[in-house]
């Protein structure tokens, strides 16, 4: 069964801006590139969240699925949304998903897997996906090296990543707050 995966998610909290930044590769099994144009960062409660996901697309996107519905269950309390959905797949009563999320409001920025773990990153910097490791490492050198603002940062990180990352592209979509 082919499954399809591969892609990079980086957030950046700096100066009262967040900004999360997602490349658009879709790879089917380890050696094909079947989609370059995915939009993986997207705004959700009107405008007021941001999220990127990475993972098996379809675990990915009932991952983000399940979060707005618990974001809008919650009147938009972030850190209770993914509380409550971190708990749901806790209670083994759904599957674990092959999947992360980072998402964030005006005040907070959060890691999400589908396995039920919630990650609140200390210096407002996080990544994940193929990529994450890579993008996390030039976010960090970025961010203590620079003035640049939270989206620059973010997009630089993808595009280091990119360069070095088969599973990433450097068609990068990037939301801020």
């Amino acid at each position: 069964m082919n499954q399809f995966m591969g892609t990079t998610i980086c957030a950046v909290k700096r100066n009262g801006q967040t900004a999360i930044a997602g490349d658009g590769q879709v790879t089917m099994s380890q050696s094909i590139v079947f989609k370059n144009n995915a939009v993986k960062v997207r705004r959700i409660y009107d405008g007021k969240v941001i999220f990127g996901f990475a993972g098996s697309v379809a675990d990915a996107f009932t991952l983000s699925e399940r979060f707005e519905e618990m974001l809008n269950k919650y009147s938009g309390n972030l850190m209770r949304s993914a509380v409550e959905l971190a708990e749901l797949w806790r209670s083994d009563k759904v599957r674990k998903l092959e999947a992360m999320m980072i998402t964030a409001d005006k005040d907070s920025l959060l890691i999400v897997s589908g396995t039920g773990e919630v990650i609140e990153p200390e210096d407002g910097v996080c990544a994940i996906g193929s990529g994450g490791n890579y993008a996390l490492a030039a976010a960090r050198a970025l961010t203590k090296e620079t003035d640049y603002s939270a989206e620059e940062i973010a997009k630089k990180a993808l595009k280091i990543a990119s360069e070095i990352c088969v599973f990433t592209n450097d068609n990068i979509t990037c939301e801020v707050l």
